[in-house]
């Protein structure tokens, strides 16, 4: 009688456990993700390799990368993952669940100054789910969205990641703010050159604000934003406008974060010739994933709805 030949079996959570190893190339990113300790993911991987009999993954220096099989399998975890989860989500809008927890981001403009207004309308539509938002830089909610950590984000430009899903929802304008004392306080707007001889606040390397300040300063002064005398990074919005209200330097910033000081008076609101700084604000997903029902009722209400309450025509 011939030996029977040895099948190879695994289970839907060492291919989660595995799919999260491969795309954060770190045992110890993917712990935290899956909520495991990092010899607890270990261990899985090893058991994962002895039930299919093949390496799957190597390390290369501090990145962990899958092998020829490892690609192979990682290929087909992709698949059962995402066909778990269509059955899951697809039971759900069956039984007509509408409850749930919505994990979002929002780089610094569109998180502080316009999203928990938007959220509390939502609420009022959709009582039973709950919405979650980080607020950090354009940059770091990109990343967050594409690892599954965040379901959807707002950020102040546009991505240029394939992997994500883009789309225009918001418009602002970037303003020069100066602080009541400021020698400028009695003009509307100011020539590109006269930024020169000036101390500026910008935002920290990776904010959407930076991105769309360069993009604009480098049409009208030679250089762009290499030349000009930068003084000070600040981390958000808040505290750029209390840079300048200190008397730290003046700073392209966006018209909604100084709403409050400009009607009180504690800033004024200048042009820069030749410039009208308009800037989107963008819905990003990850188009690999397949969204919740209480991530496409988000999704749909955002983009129906503005800011104001009012239907989006853009």
């Amino acid at each position: 009688m011939g030996r029977k030949k040895a099948t190879i079996d695994f289970d839907l959570r060492q291919l989660e456990i595995f799919r999260r190893v491969v795309e954060l190339k770190s045992f110890s990113r993917a712990a935290e993700k899956v909520f495991l300790a990092q010899a607890s993911v270990s261990e899985r991987i090893a058991t994962l390799e002895r039930l299919v009999g093949i390496k799957l993954l190597d390390r290369l220096g501090r990145q962990v990368v899958p092998t020829k099989a490892g690609e192979l399998l990682y290929k087909h975890a992709v698949l059962l993952l995402d066909m778990k989860q269509t059955a899951a989500l697809e039971m759900e809008n069956f039984l007509g669940l509408k409850q749930g927890t919505i994990r979002m981001g929002g780089s610094t403009i569109p998180g502080e100054y316009i999203l928990p207004g938007v959220i509390g309308r939502f609420h009022e539509e959709f009582p039973g789910i709950s919405v979650t938002i980080s607020i950090s830089d354009t940059s770091d909610i990109e990343k967050r969205v594409i690892e599954g950590e965040l379901e959807l984000g707002v950020v102040g430009s546009r991505s240029r990641n394939s992997l994500l899903q883009v789309r225009r929802i918001w418009q602002d304008e970037l303003v020069l703010a100066v602080s009541k004392g400021h020698p400028w306080t009695a003009k509307k707007e100011v020539l590109p050159e006269e930024l020169a001889n000036q101390p500026l606040i910008f935002r920290e390397r990776g904010s959407g604000t930076l991105r769309t300040t360069r993009e604009y300063l480098q049409k009208v002064i030679p250089g762009g934003t290499d030349g000009l005398n930068v003084v000070a990074r600040f981390g958000s919005s808040t505290a750029v406008k209390e840079g300048i209200k200190a008397g730290v330097g003046i700073s392209i910033i966006s018209a909604r974060a100084i709403k409050t000081e400009l009607d009180a008076g504690l800033l004024k609101a200048l042009k820069i010739k030749e410039l009208c700084m308009l800037r989107s604000f963008y819905l990003i997903r990850d188009k690999r994933r397949i969204a919740s029902p209480s991530c496409q009722a988000m999704l749909d209400f955002l983009t129906h709805e503005d800011e104001t309450g009012q239907d989006n025509h853009e």
